[in-house]
C-alpha cells in the first residue's frame, strides 16, 4: 500500500503530488509553478501576489450563495532535514514515503504533511464536485517556516473572506484560537585568530543523535539542544587551553538542533586528560536525556591542525557566552494550563574566521515578555563585545472566546463526532497573527490533522486523524452561517 491508496483519496492524492514538488523555504518555484497549473487543469481561478502567495477562488455551490465567504489558508513550503547520512537534494529530490502502525513517515527526512496535509485539503475542496459551500477562497502563503513571507507581504485588500480557516495545526480535535508572537535574534561576535602554538593538536567534536523538533511545538519536551551540550563539554576543558577553531551547530531557526560540530586545538600534552573529561561529561549528559533522547551521542577525533586558531581570551569567551545564554522554557502560562508563555531556540551557531554567530528563535505569547527577553541577548551580545540584531518580529494571535466561527465550528464537531472539541491556544507560530493584523475583522480557527514531530526527520501524520480532519472540514464548510 502507497499513500495513494489512504482514505479519503483526494486528501492523500493532492499531498502524493506535492511530495514529488521540491519545496523547501524560500525554494518555493517547482511547488508554485505546479500549482498554479493545477489550478488551471481544473479550470480554477488563480493568481499569484507580487511576494508569492497563490490566491485561488471557488463560487458557491448552488444554494449557498447567502453563507458567508470563508478562506482556507495553509503554506506550501516545508522545513528540510534529513538523518545524519541520509543523501537527499531537497532541491531536486521528491519525498518518498512509508506507511508503518497508521502513520505516514518519510524516509530519513522530514515528511512536509507540515504544512502539505493542509495545502491538499484546500486542493480537494477546490477540485470537488459535492462538497457544499459559500463563496471560498484558498491563500496558499510562501515562505511560513523561515520568516512567514507570505503573510508580511499580503497586501491587504487582497482577500474577501468574513473567516478563514488555517489548516496548519497538528491535534486533532484541538481548535486553535491563538498563538505566540516572535522575533529572530542574530548574535554577531567578533573574535581575533593567531598563529596556531607548535605544540598543539586538533580534535573535532560532533553530538548528533538527538530528536530535535518543531521550537514551538516540542519546546517543552525536553529535548536536548546539541549547541548547548557542545558548549558544556568544551567548558568542562576550557582551562586546558583550547582554542576553538570552527563551529557549525543546528540548521534552521525553528528547529530545536539535532546535530552540531566544532574543531578545536589543544596541547598535545593535555590530550589524554581532556579525552577523559570529554567521556565523563558524554556519560553525564547520557544519563540526562536517556528518556527523551536515548538515541544521543558525541564523538571525537583527531584532525589535521590548522595554520590559525582562536585566541585563549576570545575562546574563553565564546564559551562562557553559550554556557549563560537563555534556551527553552522561560515561562509557562499562568492564564492556560500547559501552555508555554515564553521561550527561546538557541538553533544555529557558526563561525566564519571573524565571527561567532548566534540564531535564535524567541517566541511569546505576551509582547513585553519577548521584548524583555529579546534585550537579554542584545545585553549578552554587548557584554561579549558584539551586537545583536532583531529581525521579523510577528504579533500573537489574541483569543476571540466570543467568536461566531468558533461557536459554529465547535457545534459542527459535536455533531459529528458527539464530543466537544478542545479550544486551546499554541506557543507556535501560526500566520493567523499576521493576517489578522491585515484584516481585523476577519474570524479566524486553526486545526489541523495529527502530527508527530515536524521540522525533524521523525515526523509523521496519522491517517486515522486526517480522514477525521478532512471530514470535519467538508461539514464545517456546509455548516458556515449565512451571512447577515
Amino acid at each position: 500500500m502507497t499513500i495513494k491508496d489512504l482514505e479519503p483519496k483526494e486528501l492523500w492524492g493532492n499531498f502524493y503530488k506535492l511530495t514529488r514538488c521540491p519545496r523547501p523555504s524560500k525554494h518555493e518555484e517547482v511547488v508554485r509553478e505546479f500549482l498554479v497549473n493545477w489550478a488551471k487543469e481544473h479550470k480554477i481561478d488563480c493568481r499569484v501576489d507580487k511576494v508569492g502567495n497563490i490566491i485561488m477562488s471557488k463560487p458557491a455551490t448552488k444554494g449557498m450563495e447567502n453563507v458567508c465567504p470563508v478562506v482556507l489558508q495553509a503554506h506550501m513550503d516545508m522545513v528540510p532535514q534529513a538523518r545524519a547520512g541520509k543523501e537527499h537534494d531537497f532541491l531536486k529530490d521528491p519525498i518518498e514515503t512509508k506507511i508503518v502502525d497508521g502513520w505516514v513517515y518519510a524516509c530519513d527526512t522530514t515528511l512536509g504533511a507540515d504544512d502539505g496535509l493542509g495545502v491538499a485539503a484546500a486542493m480537494a475542496v477546490l477540485e470537488s464536485k459535492t462538497i457544499k459551500h459559500g463563496p471560498l477562497e484558498v491563500l496558499i502563503t510562501t515562505d511560513e517556516e523561515t520568516g512567514m513571507t507570505g503573510a508580511f507581504g499580503l497586501k491587504k485588500g487582497e482577500l474577501k473572506g468574513k473567516y478563514l480557516l488555517n489548516l496548519d495545526s497538528e491535534t486533532e480535535g484541538e481548535l486553535y484560537v491563538g498563538c505566540a508572537g516572535g522575533v529572530d535574534a542574530t548574535m554577531t561576535i567578533p573574535y581575533a585568530t593567531e598563529a596556531a602554538p607548535k605544540d598543539y593538536c586538533a580534535m573535532r567534536l560532533t553530538i548528533g543523535g538527538l530528536k530535535g523538533g518543531h521550537s514551538g511545538m516540542e519546546i517543552n519536551s525536553g529535548r536536548a539542544n546539541a549547541n548547548k551540550i557542545m558548549f558544556r563539554m568544551l567548558r568542562w576543558v576550557a582551562d586546558c587551553g583550547i582554542r576553538l577553531i570552527n563551529v557549525e551547530g543546528g540548521s534552521l531557526r525553528n528547529a530545536i538542533p539535532r546535530d552540531a560540530t566544532c574543531t578545536f586545538a589543544m596541547p598535545k600534552a593535555h590530550m589524554d586528560c581532556i579525552m577523559a573529561e570529554f567521556e565523563k561529561v558524554a556519560g553525564w549528559v547520557k544519563k540526562e536525556i536517556a528518556t527523551v533522547d536515548p538515541d544521543f551521542f558525541a564523538k571525537w577525533e583527531k584532525v589535521r591542525m590548522t595554520p590559525k586558531v582562536m585566541t585563549e581570551a576570545d575562546t574563553q569567551k565564546i564559551i562562557n557566552l553559550v554556557m549563560v545564554a537563555p534556551n527553552g522554557v522561560q515561562r509557562m502560562s499562568t492564564d492556560m494550563e500547559d501552555l508555554v508563555e515564553t521561550s527561546l531556540n538557541l538553533a544555529k551557531m557558526h563561525t566564519n574566521g571573524k565571527n561567532f554567530y548566534i540564531q535564535a528563535l524567541l517566541r511569546s505569547s505576551v509582547d513585553t515578555a519577548k521584548d524583555a527577553l529579546a534585550e537579554r541577548l542584545v545585553c549578552l551580545a554587548e557584554l561579549s563585545g558584539g551586537k545583536c540584531q532583531l529581525t521579523g518580529a510577528y504579533p500573537g494571535w489574541k483569543p476571540n472566546m466570543q467568536s461566531g466561527l468558533l461557536k459554529s465550528m465547535k457545534a459542527t464537531y459535536k455533531k459529528l463526532y458527539k464530543k466537544e472539541p478542545k479550544v486551546v491556544a499554541i506557543h507556535a507560530g501560526l500566520e493567523c497573527g499576521l493576517l489578522g493584523g491585515k484584516y481585523p475583522e476577519m474570524e479566524m480557527i486553526s486545526f489541523g490533522p495529527t502530527l508527530n514531530s515536524p521540522h525533524s526527520p521523525d515526523e509523521r501524520a496519522n491517517i486515522e486523524s486526517s480522514q477525521k480532519f478532512f471530514d470535519y472540514l467538508v461539514a464545517a464548510l456546509e455548516a458556515m452561517p449565512v451571512e447577515k
